[in-house]
């Protein structure tokens, strides 16, 4: 159960990612570096669950699912698991120059329906579990099937972009700028797919850590064009949070519940922007 409601945490991360605020509890994966020297390259990952962003503040992320892509597009494994009370943490050794993709993609249902006394349930699921979650006499059934992609990069020797290929589900990153060769002060140009295809129009924030010292969320928020891309003046250095959803979420109608698409898509990644 703990590991659902943790996988839950990351489908809904997205849910209003370009309104996000100080008090929402977020996911991350927060890398010791993003650019890893020497022939004995290694680094440590943080997974948590927080308010403050990348604080160690509320629970850890379950590293269930957790898959590591290397440049020859090759798996590897973590190495040394921690599990924490208020985080978990993985070393990753980095055996050949490139770009390693650490990416959690998890699916999930959600929804509402009547019970037969006319009373109002929500539900949490998956698709396997659904029919058993749902009763076959509920009615007024509502649901929405979830896709959530949280995702960091580190890069050790020349940076390359041969983990950034999609698969064509759900939201990606495509970078045109690589994430781990970006300065404060320079342009950078992302580009965002959905499900395979230029996602036009599609909002986004890049938001910095460290809130709690400067009591606003500082959040950077722009759109793509047509053709799925946005180019945009780097801020400070620092790490970031990049978060994204679609759809946009429809606002609440008064005394009604909130509205329930078919189906919601989200995305976050840990970037970090180097000095000048």
């Amino acid at each position: 159960m703990k590991l659902y409601k943790s996988l839950i945490a990351v489908a809904l991360a997205g849910l209003s990612a370009v309104s996000l605020n100080a008090q929402a509890h977020k996911p991350w994966l927060l890398p010791s570096s993003t650019i890893v020297e020497g022939k004995e390259a290694w680094l440590t990952v943080d997974a948590a669950i927080s308010e403050g962003l990348f604080d160690i503040d509320h629970q850890p992320l379950k590293l269930d699912g957790i898959v590591i892509t290397g440049p020859d597009g090759g798996k590897l494994a973590m190495e040394n698991v921690n599990k924490g009370k208020l985080r978990n943490t993985f070393d990753l050794k980095l055996p050949k120059p490139g770009t390693y993709k650490i990416a959690l993609v998890t699916q999930g249902v959600m929804g509402r329906y009547k019970n037969r006394e006319g009373e109002m349930k929500r539900f949490r699921s998956s698709e396997e579990t659904l029919a058993k979650d749902v009763p076959a006499d509920a009615s007024d059934v509502r649901l929405t099937r979830m896709h959530s992609r949280l995702e960091t990069f580190v890069s050790t020797g020349r940076p390359d972009l041969a983990v950034f290929k999609p698969t064509g589900v759900g939201l990606e990153l495509v970078p045109v700028t690589h994430p781990n060769d970006m300065r404060a002060g320079e342009k950078a140009t992302w580009r965002f797919l959905l499900d395979g295809k230029p996602a036009a129009n599609q909002g986004f924030s890049l938001i910095p850590g460290g809130v709690r010292y400067r009591g606003t969320l500082g959040e950077l928020r722009k759109n793509t064009d047509a053709n799925g891309e946005a180019t945009f003046e780097l801020p400070a250095a620092g790490m970031y949070l990049v978060s994204s959803a679609w759809p946009a979420a429809a606002p609440q109608a008064p005394g009604q519940p909130p509205q329930m698409p078919p189906r919601r898509v989200s995305y976050a990644a840990t970037v970090e922007i180097l000095p000048q």
